[in-house]
């Protein structure tokens, strides 16, 4: 039964499209989008292994690099390691039908999925559609559950433009978003009722495309350059909706200072080395999210510091204006209390800014201040160990695991196969994982509060 959509309208809902496609707000006759499940607590367990299922769009390695730079480096005391699955044009029914080969052998404890993007055809809703997502989507939560793997299900984002590829250019931008927010209404059901979790990546990325528009005009791409492949930015809110999914409440530490005694105190995580004249020297176990990497030190395309604004889409800095990413996700508080001064220099690394006695009083939050900071060489260099790690992840299953000089391989041959060459893989595998364990390193930092 096709699931009836009304208006956005009823959400407060308001978008101004692209110039290329739309001169007005979104018509989505009859759309009305379904209430997301929350979390109800912390859904990732110690030890998780976490399997990150998807199209095209995770095959970018860009939302799943940022989910488990955030996963190692932020709350690394979870201890969860991470693979990614990502496989371009893929449907629901493709992925039930490699999950046992590609992802299950791997013994997964955790799954987020990402798919419709391709299932919704890039053309208006019909009922065969949604029957077919419908059907394999349950298809593979089950499956996943048959084997003891937690699922968060996620929607699919929305779309920008009519993509180029698509030969039937009848639909529009709308009918296609109308498209893919009924098949999240699927998602939602089925997270319901098989209760397990869900990432709401379509609103998330509806409202960053309405907030993008308002504040940085109508080039900006949170969909990407095509309409449906984010950059950095759009990567950074489908991020935001999997992590915030996963129950994740983004404390991760505060540094307490008595002004008057000079004196701090830091939360788990952190420790303090020395108090000297409002220097604070403090040795941190876990990092803040680095929404950037000096020039000398990022790797595979992640952002350099200081090279694009905010009002860019190919910037997580940019990305995290769109979402409360910093908000929700990525706070390290600094709170000073007892200042007789009206205003107080902060320094942070090489960094500066000036902050009044009340907002040092109430709390500031470093991460947010200082988006370059002394953590962000440091990040850098675990990022591009993930990177590296996820690169090969993709080759494993697109390369390795395929069966050669085969006609018309069944799944047996498939799998028998890849038997064959999955231990020599691991071995590499293994090597990049510990490649990140390594570069994690404490990181030893300098705080200095001096009144002006």
């Amino acid at each position: 039964m096709r699931i009836e959509i009304l208006l956005l309208g009823i959400l407060g809902f308001t978008l101004t499209a692209t110039a290329a496609d739309e001169t007005k707000a979104p018509d989505f006759s009859g759309f009305i989008p379904l209430q997301a499940p929350q979390p109800a607590h912390l859904v990732l367990r110690h030890g998780d292994r976490l399997a990150i299922c998807g199209d095209s769009i995770t095959e970018q390695k860009m939302y799943s690099r940022i989910m488990e730079d955030y996963l190692t480096m932020c709350v690394p005391e979870l201890n969860v390691t991470v693979r990614q699955y990502g496989w371009s044009g893929e449907r629901a029914p493709g992925f039930l039908a490699r999950m046992t080969n590609d992802c299950l052998r791997f013994e997964p404890t955790i799954a987020t999925t990402c798919y419709g993007m391709n299932d919704h055809e890039y053309r208006s809703y019909t009922d065969q559609i949604g029957d077919t997502y419908r059907t394999n989507s349950d298809l593979i939560i089950s499956t996943f559950k048959h084997w003891g793997v937690r699922v968060i299900l996620g929607s699919a984002g929305c779309v920008g433009k009519v993509p180029s590829w698509q030969r039937d250019r009848s639909s529009t931008v709308d009918e296609l978003n109308a498209n893919l927010g009924t098949l999240r209404n699927i998602d939602v059901t089925l997270a319901n009722s098989e209760q397990v979790g869900f990432a709401d990546v379509f609103w998330d990325m509806m409202n960053a495309r309405s907030f993008a528009f308002r504040n940085y005009g109508t080039n900006y791409n949170v969909s990407g350059a095509d309409g449906v492949h984010p950059k950095w930015a759009g990567h950074t809110v489908m991020a935001y909706a999997f992590l915030k999914a996963m129950g994740l409440d983004g404390d991760l530490g505060t540094f307490t200072v008595d002004l008057k005694q000079e004196q701090m105190k830091a939360s788990p995580g952190h420790e303090v080395v020395s108090n000297n004249m409002g220097e604070y020297r403090i040795k941190s176990s876990r990092y803040p999210f680095c929404p950037c990497a000096p020039a000398s030190s990022a790797a595979r395309s992640y952002p350099v510091c200081g090279k694009t604004d905010i009002s860019h889409d190919d910037n997580i800095e940019s990305g995290m204006t769109l979402v409360p990413f910093n908000q929700d996700l990525n706070r390290l508080t600094l709170i000073a209390k007892g200042g007789t001064g009206q205003r107080y220099r902060v320094t942070w690394g090489t960094e500066s800014k000036l902050f009044s006695a009340a907002q040092l009083e109430q709390g500031i939050n470093l991460s947010a201040e200082f988006p370059s900071n002394p953590f962000s060489e440091a990040f850098a260099k675990v990022d591009a160990a993930v990177a590296a790690k996820q690169e090969f992840e993709t080759k494993e299953m697109k390369t390795d695991f395929r069966p050669r000089n085969v006609q018309r391989p069944t799944m047996d041959d498939v799998v028998a196969q890849t038997e064959k060459v999955v231990k020599e893989d691991e071995k590499t595998h293994d090597q990049l994982a510990a490649a990140i364990r390594d570069a994690f390193v404490p990181v030893t930092h300098v705080i200095t509060i001096l009144a002006e």
